[in-house]
Formats: C-alpha cells, sequence, structure tokens
C-alpha cells in the first residue's frame, strides 16, 4: 500500500474509531501531532505504535519539535532552546556553535524516535531578520551563510539519531512582517533579491539533499502571483528544476488563513498537489477531511518514494535504554546550559 498525499491531525490522545477509518483510506500517508495528543511519553508511544500498527508501511508520524516556543511534547522532554540562541554563539566561536545545534539536533531526534515518532519538521531555515512575527527566535541568524552552517549541523545531529530533516519554509518566510496562520503575507522583493539572501540555505541544503522541504504560504508578488506552496513556478520550476531537489515536498497547513488564497480547504489540497507537493497537510479540521479526500489524487509511486524515506530508522529506540545512554546524559547537560527560552508555546 503506498503512501497518500494527506497529513492528517488527530483530536485527542487515542485514536477514535472514525480515526481509525480516516487513517486506513488509501489517500492518506500520515499523522501530524499537536500538544493536544499528548501527555507523556509512555502515552505518546502507545499512540504511535497504534498508529504505526494500522497499515503496512506504516504511516508517517511527524511534529513540529523545533525548541522555544515550538516544543509540542514538554512533559518528560528534555526542554529544548529556540534555535536563534545559536546566533550569539555563532559570532563568537562558529565551530562551537555547529556542535551545539548537532546537538540539539540529535537530542531532540532521539527523543522523538524513542517515542515512535518518525520526524519533524526542523529545521528552519528561514533567516531570522528580526522582521517575521512567526519566525523570530525559530531561525538560526540573520546571515544565510550561519544559517547553513548551523542548519547543517542540526541536520547532521538528526540523521546521527536516524531521523530525516525537512526544512522550512520554502524560499524564506524570515523576510515579511505577517503571520501566514493570520493573514496572507506579501514579499515585494525581486528574484535578485531573494538570491543572495533568503534562498541561499534553501539552495545549500537543497544540494545536500535534505529528505524534505515545507513550503511557504507567501506571495513573492513581484515574481509569481500565487502563495509558494500552490505554485508550480516555485515548486516546479525553482525547487525541482533549478536547484535541482528530488526529496518529499509537503505544504505547510493548508488551514492556515494566508492558505485561504486559493480556495475551499478541498481546493487547497488539490491546488497544492497540482503545484507539485508530494504530502499536504490538514491539521486542524477533521470535518474536512473526507471532502478533502475526495479531491486529491491517489497515492503516487514517485512521491511513494520520497516519502518512506522519512521513516524513522532509530539508533536507540526505547525512551529508557536513551535514558541509560551516557550520550543522552552528556548532550542534555550541555543543551540545558544554553539560554533558555520563553515557557509558552507558539500556535504555529
Amino acid at each position: 500500500m503506498l503512501l497518500g498525499p494527506l497529513m492528517m491531525g488527530l483530536e485527542g490522545t487515542r485514536l477514535s474509531s472514525e480515526e481509525r477509518t480516516l487513517l486506513c483510506h488509501p489517500r492518506v500517508g500520515g499523522v501530524i501531532l499537536f500538544s493536544r495528543n499528548f501527555q507523556s511519553p509512555e502515552q505518546l508511544r502507545a499512540l504511535t505504535d497504534a498508529i504505526h500498527a494500522l497499515r503496512r508501511p506504516p504511516l508517517l508520524i511527524a511534529v513540529d519539535q523545533e525548541g522555544g516556543g515550538v516544543q509540542r511534547f514538554r512533559e518528560g522532554f528534555t526542554r529544548l532552546p529556540a534555535p536563534g540562541v545559536l546566533a550569539a554563539v555563532y559570532d563568537r566561536d562558529p565551530a562551537q556553535a555547529r556542535a551545539l545545534s548537532h546537538d540539539m539536533g540529535w537530542l531532540m531526534a532521539s527523543e522523538l524516535l524513542a517515542c515512535g515518532v518518525d520526524f519533524s519538521f526542523a529545521p528552519v531555515l528561514d533567516l531570522g531578520r528580526g522582521v517575521s512575527r512567526v519566525i523570530g527566535d525559530r531561525a538560526f541568524h540573520s546571515r544565510p551563510e550561519a544559517v547553513v552552517h548551523l542548519a547543517r549541523g542540526w541536520v547532521a545531529g538528526m540523521r546521527d539519531a536516524g531521523m530525516a530533516a525537512v526544512g522550512k519554509h520554502f524560499p524564506g518566510h524570515g523576510s515579511v512582517a505577517p503571520d501566514s496562520h493570520l493573514e496572507l503575507p506579501r514579499d515585494p522583493r525581486a528574484r535578485s533579491a531573494l538570491e543572495g539572501a533568503d534562498l541561499v540555505p534553501f539552495r545549500r541544503l537543497a544540494g545536500d539533499r535534505l529528505p524534505g522541504m515545507m513550503t511557504a504560504h507567501v506571495i513573492y508578488q513581484a515574481i509569481d502571483p500565487l502563495p509558494a506552496t500552490f505554485s508550480g513556478y516555485w515548486i516546479g520550476e525553482v525547487l525541482r528544476g533549478e536547484l535541482g531537489y528530488e526529496g518529499a515536498v509537503f505544504s505547510d497547513d493548508l488551514g492556515m488563513a494566508a492558505a485561504a488564497e486559493a480556495g475551499p480547504l478541498p481546493r487547497r489540497a488539490r491546488a497544492a498537489m497540482e503545484a507539485g507537493c508530494d504530502m499536504v497537510l490538514l491539521c486542524n479540521h477533521p470535518e474536512a477531511v473526507p471532502a478533502v479526500l475526495r479531491h486529491l489524487p491517489d497515492p503516487d509511486p514517485v512521491s511513494d518514494m520520497r516519502l518512506v524515506r522519512l521513516h524513522g530508522r532509530p539508533v536507540v529506540d526505547n525512551w529508557r535504554k536513551l535514558h541509560r545512554l551516557t550520550r543522552w546524559q552528556e548532550t542534555v547537560r550541555r543543551v540545558r546550559g544554553q539560554d533558555p527560552s520563553p515557557e509558552g508555546e507558539l500556535e504555529v
């Protein structure tokens, strides 16, 4: 059974009978989890085991676990600082900052994999220019080359743990102020301005064969009239063509306000797929899932080949074993030594 093109959210900490039925639909390929789906590492493992047991190959299970304000699972997990804390370290000592980024990527991935989560939508490749209200300290740095250096460390840490990385938000969300969860951002710059700035991390990480990329719900109005998620130009011509990217392409959440530009939810899903996405996300609208499934294409063998590479391959697949590792204990100490991040969770 191929992985379908829809990644859907769940309502609670256990699967309902209705959710079990939907997850067996051939056009479903994955689940994205949130804090509403989490009580403890033990409960999370029971939930992921139940999801993975439904199908062969198993459905993908993802989460946004970046650190700082974007950490869905907290109780029992190591509190991760926001990636932005690495900027000051990088300015003093780039090698130390990259080593810390590797630690943070490894720790995040190891703890998720030990609870049965396949991957996190991380790292953020956007520039932290102090412009975007929704990116903020989720970004590593304001300078493109620094973002590349730190992101490569994070990706390597994830890979060492057995997790594939998914960079976001192509082709760059860090230079527009509006929050795409609430409104549609428009970036007026010419393509040449993006080339030397926002596009640099995506170009370099695409060249590294990053396993996954997530698109931005942003219109770059001097370049293309559509948000990147629904743009054949950005996904087909630029990402696939110019950048030669061969990994899996995910839409950002189709329920966000910025995605309304493409119409009702079923039409948004279809438009994102036609633009070149391999999988689309519908995180918070369970009532719309049946209609969206009717508008999606059947699973595609090429997309399936890209998506199956995102299944977790944990080096340590047991929570207790992980906590006994000297490496885990030492990494926790190093990561906790960084500047603390705000306790509150961002709704992103």
